[in-house]
């Protein structure tokens, strides 16, 4: 029993050492956006509702905004969008 439980504990840290390294994207403006994202090769589009959050990028991408700009993430900042401009924190 106290092995399972110390394999638990691992699994459990491993993978929230995953997500404490990913982006997170928050859309502060009055509208839904939706972000373009690059990760690996792979090409996704990631809508936000006004006001909403997502986490992305654990390993890293690039973000292409709703007024074309692309910027480079590598995980673990804080994106805040507003009227499709971001500040990167």
């Amino acid at each position: 029993m106290r092995v399972v439980t110390g394999a638990f504990s691992v699994i459990v840290s491993v993978l929230a050492a995953g997500f404490a390294s990913a982006a997170s994207v928050h859309n502060a403006g009055p509208s839904s956006v939706v972000l373009v994202v690059v990760e690996d090769g792979n090409k996704m589009e990631v809508p936000i509702d006004a006001g909403g959050s997502e986490t992305i990028c654990p390993a890293g991408c690039f973000l292409t905004l709703p007024n074309g700009d692309r910027i480079g993430l590598a995980g673990g900042e804080t994106v805040e969008i507003v009227d499709g401009v971001a500040t990167v924190k």
